[in-house]
């Protein structure tokens, strides 16, 4: 459509250049006729026309017409050779009117004059072209230019603007400095300065003398066609310098660029390799999974986790985001430079960042599943470890001098009755015995998990195992020897005491009731919920219920003691000592009871205690939950508004993106909130809580939401400030960026080839083979994913024009005086000294065949700014 545009405004400037040249002809041809201009003008023209003609080996003689009009061959070839040029004239879009061959020939000086200035007008004025501005108007328009730093200078018109001399001087001084002393120069002394100029110009500029001082400051208003045509030659003079400067000015802008996008490459090379230097430390800490041998050492390991969370690793997601962020930065200043896209070292991608960083994060989550796997595993171990010594020292306890009872020999002296009631005895040593068994298999049980699960101090517990189980089978062997020793003498002891023998074989089973009371009230137990601490409440209020049918039990017992001692004293008998069948003393019952019933209101506080700590973690629970299931929702929210933000495009751009950093300032301002929820997290974690019913979102669910809405905002305001910086260096107005994006929205709510194609139709572009050529820029890797920058960027290349690998050689010929290679000195003298030495030190040597010492390869350098060489 731009260029349909622009074609058409050539043709109306065109069209309009003609007309004006037709109607400075006719103008011309009138002030022709005033005799009063014609002196000068015969002089600006004959000095004109003879610098133009020394090269053709001639020179302009005399302008009065012919005394009589020349007849013959003769003047017939004057005419054809005067009507060639007119032709040549009138073939380059001049229309001539009432200028003919014949009264040329014939002398007329008029018509002569109207002709010369006719091919000044169309040779040496018309082709100027200063910004868009061409003829009259763009050579004034340069003499404006050059001519604005100096003082009492005001270049208006092509008359009185130069009569003090001073517009001359300005001109050759801009240029040409070393020429002419402007500050010395008066502007009350006109013909002075007018002289100095012309008499500079012609004997260093090669310009001759077309104009006379005394005619300009003596004449009210200077012919406006001589200044123009003596102007028109410093112009030309100086137009190579101009060339210089354009082209100098042009490098100079393409080499500051690439400078930027290098530095801005490096920027982003060291930032990459710094994160992912990080990272590769990072990763094999947290794919250690070496376990530690105490709770302690692994709550260090966590604490050490959760450091890393809190403090090391939050930097490291700020840097990843503005790594990213300045990754997309520089490919679009490259595009809108028109340079290829940058293309990071080997393995330092933004996908090898991602993959990297994706894999840390994995690590990251198995660590923390094996560290509180770890802990629960080892919180096990250590309830199994307590629990196994607590056990193992009642039954040593227990053994203690077992075999040396077993092993004595005390009823090779006693009488029938103590035989009868060491035997009786053994019975009740070998029912306790019995009693017993379970405790042992419990022992070896507990030892059998401790090694299952790896447990430290596994070889310590499997010997003192060991010890108890080959005790135990001692035991068993001496209880038997012992048996089969009592029932020998059997026969040779009948009497027994059948109430010390009740007495024995019912306190035996209490006595051991009472101690599995004890060892059970005194048992450590683990749980981590209500339910569980509530089951074990439960369990003990029913061992409560049924201490008063134990208290009977005892009174019994007791009641049986007390009648023995009745019947000996009513009968006279002394007992010798205490109870032969058993040693469990009424007294030791007494002592165990009394121990059972301050074991309760113990066991009873401890039950309380936990009970009010699980009340505790389920607080925890429920205000973990409850900051959670309002965080997780806002952030869901946020990441849904932020996407209809970057669709509505309400305002400019720079509103947006007002709107937006706004936007971004309210949810760094939430950031207390996950604060706030990290120490929830942290109390429930040093809670040692697993598990939470009242909400179905994690900590890590919601870090990761967290920092993907901190990206999410990040990335829309960088793609807006990349807009800004397409929609200034393209030159795209806020209309058509806001056209562009309103069709680009609708395409992206649709993502088919066929709503593409229609909105490519609504912005003027037509044609199957026109929408191939389109798809094949925006979607080169037919994707079918079609991005707004790829997008914008298709449509500023379709409407504005960029500098090119071309334009910049073109530049450089000009410097280099048009050679195919330039030198060092060449690019001092024409650039800025950092830029000379840029270029300087990245071109190669040139090697044509017609190189000179020192020549350098400008052309080879230009193309590798644009990617189509290697620098």
């Amino acid at each position: 459509s731009t260029q349909r545009i622009l074609h058409t405004e050539q043709q109306r400037l065109s069209g309009e250049q003609q007309t004006y040249m037709e109607q400075e002809n006719d103008w011309d041809r009138d002030l022709l006729l005033d005799p009063a201009w014609e002196k000068q003008q015969r002089k600006t023209f004959t000095a004109w026309c003879n610098s133009h003609l020394r090269k053709a080996g001639t020179r302009w003689i005399y302008w009065e017409r012919l005394p009589k009009p020349e007849r013959g061959k003769m003047r017939v070839h004057k005419i054809n050779n005067v009507n060639k040029a007119l032709d040549f004239i009138a073939s380059k879009g001049v229309k001539l009117v009432s200028i003919g061959a014949e009264e040329i020939v014939d002398g007329n000086a008029k018509m002569t004059l109207g002709m010369i200035w006719t091919i000044i007008l169309r040779f040496a004025i018309q082709d100027i072209s200063v910004e868009e501005t061409s003829a009259k108007e763009g050579l004034l328009l340069w003499c404006q230019r050059k001519t604005a730093p100096y003082k009492n200078v005001n270049v208006q018109n092509f008359h009185i603007s130069w009569k003090d001399g001073l517009a001359f001087n300005a001109l050759i001084h801009r240029h040409r400095p070393e020429l002419i002393d402007y500050d010395k120069l008066r502007k009350d002394d006109p013909v002075t300065n007018l002289n100095n100029a012309f008499e500079v110009a012609e004997r260093y500029l090669d310009i001759p003398k077309m104009l006379d001082a005394e005619d300009i400051v003596n004449t009210a208003r200077p012919d406006e066609k001589a200044i123009m045509t003596y102007v028109s030659s410093f112009y030309h003079a100086f137009s190579g310098a101009q060339k210089a400067e354009t082209a100098a000015n042009r490098i100079c802008k393409v080499l500051a660029v690439n400078q930027e996008n290098e530095h801005l490459m490096e920027d982003y090379e060291k930032l990459a390799s710094d994160l992912l230097e990080w990272i590769r430390r990072t990763i094999p800490w947290l794919e250690n999974r070496a376990p530690e041998k105490t709770m302690t050492e692994m709550q260090q390991k966590l604490e050490d986790f959760r450091d890393y969370r809190r403090v090391h690793k939050p930097p490291k997601v700020q840097e990843k985001c503005q790594l990213e962020i300045n990754f997309n930065t520089l490919q679009t200043k490259l595009r809108l430079s028109n340079r290829p896209a940058f293309m990071p070292s080997e393995g330092r991608m933004v996908s090898d960042i991602n993959g990297a960083w994706h894999k840390l994060e994995g690590a990251e989550k198995g660590y923390e599943e094996w560290l509180l796997n770890e802990i629960r595993r080892l919180e096990r171990l250590d309830h199994l470890a307590e629990k196994f010594r607590q056990k193992a020292a009642i039954h040593e306890s227990w053994t203690d001098g077992k075999e040396t009872m077993l092993t004595q020999k005390d009823y090779e002296t006693a009488t029938l009755s103590e035989i009868k009631a060491l035997l009786k005895k053994h019975e009740a040593f070998e029912s306790d015995l019995a009693a017993h068994q379970d405790r042992v298999e419990q022992i070896a049980a507990i030892a059998q998990e401790l090694n299952e699960l790896d447990y430290y101090d596994s070889p310590s517990v499997n010997a003192r195992c060991q010890k108890i189980c080959e005790q135990w089978d001692a035991l068993g062997s001496l209880t038997q020897n012992r048996r089969e020793s009592l029932e020998r003498t059997e026969k040779q002891l009948e009497s027994i005491d059948e109430l010390y023998l009740e007495y024995a074989k019912r306190a035996a089973p209490f006595n051991n009731w009472m101690e599995g009371a004890m060892e059970d009230l005194q048992d450590m137990f683990i749980v981590h919920n209500i339910e569980e601490i509530q089951g074990l409440i439960t369990a003990h209020d029913q061992f409560k219920s049924t201490l008063p049918e134990a208290n009977k039990e005892r009174e019994a017992i007791q009641a049986i003691q007390a009648e023995v001692q009745k019947i000996a004293q009513y009968n006279g008998i002394k007992l010798a000592g205490n109870n032969p069948y058993t040693t469990i003393t009424p007294q030791s019952i007494d002592k165990k009871w009394e121990k059972v019933q301050q074991l309760v209101p113990q066991r009873d506080q401890a039950l309380q205690e936990e009970l009010a700590r699980q009340q505790s973690n389920d607080h925890l629970r429920r205000q973990f939950a409850n900051q959670a299931n309002m965080i997780g929702p806002w952030i869901q929210n946020k990441m849904e508004e932020i996407g209809r933000i970057s669709i509505e495009m309400n305002g400019t751009l720079e509103d947006q993106l007002t709107h937006l950093r706004q936007y971004e300032q309210s949810i760094i301002e939430y950031k207390p909130n996950i604060d706030q929820l990290e120490g929830d997290h942290q109390l429930i974690q040093e809670a040692l809580i697993f598990d939470n019913k009242y909400t179905s979102y994690t900590m890590e669910h919601l870090r990761v939401g967290w920092e993907q809405l901190l990206t999410t905002i990040a990335r829309t305001i960088n793609e807006i400030e990349n807009q800004i910086l397409t929609r200034d260096a393209k030159g795209i107005s806020q209309e058509q960026l806001h056209e562009y994006r309103t069709s680009f929205n609708h395409f992206d709510k649709v993502r088919n080839s066929f709503e593409f194609k229609a909105c490519l139709i609504s912005l003027g572009y037509d044609g199957d083979a026109e929408f191939a050529r389109i798809m094949g820029i925006v979607d080169p890797n037919n994707s079918g994913a079609v991005t707004f920058q790829a997008f914008i960027d298709f449509m500023s290349r379709e409407t504005t024009d960029t500098d090119t690998a071309d334009q910049v050689i073109a530049s450089f010929k000009i410097l280099a005086g048009d050679k195919n290679y330039i030198t060092a000195e060449e690019l001092r003298r024409e650039l800025p000294p950092d830029q000379a030495e840029y270029c300087i030190a990245r071109m190669a040597p040139y090697t044509g065949p017609d190189a000179v010492p020192g020549a350098l390869d400008y052309m080879s350098f230009s193309t590798a700014l644009y990617g189509e060489s290697d620098l």
